[in-house]
């Protein structure tokens, strides 16, 4: 296998691109963006797990170059008391350090990495429809062109068009929850440097950070019904303000000055992808939120893309062929990402709640998780790392013979 159509230029697509190029294969990117849409979205963390997921792609300088890092988690009650603190994530090792910074520029910066490294990244290529052969996988695009490659990577985000023909009846619903992001810098400085403080108020869940220049970033996840489409699309900021204080002003917490204070805010309800979703149909595959999307509870969006690029790429180099290949991605990723969907979705609907009176480490960013290291870490060989089939599957399929890879 020698040509990789990756569609769609952002987190993932980028991060894949760049995966790919370093175990050595042909690829090409095509976004339907025309730039790299540096204006696009709000803002993300990259939990230490994303960071070290960028280490291994030779990436770390042009993210930590942006952004600023978080070391610490503080949690306020609804006076505005803490309640807790701890270390976030691997915060004692430089690169893996969270960071926070704004999508578009996450975005921006990985797809200059991909053109520094001499990977063709095509803008303004619309993919309509994907035709499979036996031999090939062919991409449409709305302007006539085409593009033929071995395997065609879906990395095309939460309304996927190569996830239509890869499981058209996979479409993602409503978690319970609609979130507001928004800056300021007309607001006096409320926290400490690398620090991201969450408020447990009466409400809404807030949470904000300030990044050594003095702008506040903040979010606000409130459960109800959806909005309507046609409120998202014509909102302005002055709206979604007035429609967040009331709620806010209940406590005695920095979160309404914060949002007071914003001129610059969006909303978006937040959306899942059900787990099961099938991620493979003929030479197409889909990643990142195009395969698994949850909720923004976990804050693991772009983490979990970007080790889907590194581990999608050491599949293909390890494994004997491209079937295989793709079987080891899925055995590695799924039970990790449809935990995440799941523990994600059950905090934005209120059904799970960390023990105690402080924060808990999300399960998908655990420090010291030896497995997850292993997975990423280039060097190591992922066919010693499969896990062993499951009872329920060979009793599904006891005639199947084990793929290459499942031998010793």
């Amino acid at each position: 296998m020698t040509r990789l159509i990756v569609i769609g230029g952002g987190i993932a697509g980028a991060g894949t691109a760049l995966a790919l190029h370093k175990a050595g294969f042909d690829v090409t990117v095509h976004e339907a963006h025309p730039d790299s849409a540096e204006d696009i979205g709000a803002f993300l963390t990259l939990a230490s797990n994303g960071m070290r997921a960028l280490a291994q792609l030779d990436a770390s300088e042009a993210v930590t170059g942006i952004g600023f890092p978080l070391t610490s988690m503080r949690v306020l009650d609804d006076t505005g008391a803490e309640t807790a603190r701890v270390p976030l994530g691997e915060a004692s090792t430089p690169r893996l350090r969270y960071r926070c910074l704004r999508r578009g520029d996450l975005n921006a910066a990985l797809q200059a990495q991909v053109t520094r490294r001499g990977i063709e990244i095509r803008h303004g290529a619309r993919l309509v429809s994907v035709e499979d052969g036996p031999d090939a996988v062919t991409a449409h695009f709305t302007d006539g062109t085409t593009a033929t490659g071995d395997l065609l990577i879906g990395a095309d985000g939460l309304n996927s068009t190569v996830r239509r023909a890869v499981a058209p009846d996979a479409r993602p619903g409503y978690a319970g929850q609609y979130v507001f992001y928004g800056y300021t810098d007309a607001a006096p400085p409320v926290d400490e440097g690398e620090t991201i403080t969450m408020v447990r108020g009466s409400g809404t869940a807030f949470g904000y950070a300030t990044s050594p220049e003095g702008e506040t970033y903040w979010f606000a996840r409130i459960s109800g019904a959806p909005l309507a489409a046609d409120a998202l699309a014509h909102g302005t900021p002055a709206r979604w303000r007035d429609h967040l204080l009331p709620l806010l002003r209940e406590d005695a917490t920095p979160a309404a000055g914060l949002v007071a204070a914003t001129d610059r805010l969006m909303v978006t309800n937040a959306t899942e992808l059900p787990t099961g979703t099938p991620w493979r149909s003929g030479r197409s595959l889909i990643i990142g939120d195009a395969a698994h999307a949850a909720s923004p509870a976990t804050g693991q969006g772009a983490s979990m893309a970007l080790e889907d690029a590194v581990v999608l790429a050491k599949s293909l180099r390890d494994a004997p062929d491209t079937d295989a290949a793709l079987g080891l991605y899925e055995s590695l990723r799924r039970p990790r990402v449809e935990q995440n969907i799941t523990v994600s979705g059950a905090i934005t609907r209120g059904t799970h709640t960390p023990p105690g009176p402080g924060p808990r480490t999300p399960p998908a960013d655990r420090a010291g998780d030896d497995r997850l290291v292993r997975q990423l870490e280039w060097h190591t060989d992922l066919k010693a790392l499969r896990p062993p089939p499951r009872a329920a599957d060979r009793a599904q399929n006891p005639r199947r013979p084990p793929d290459p890879i499942d031998e010793p």
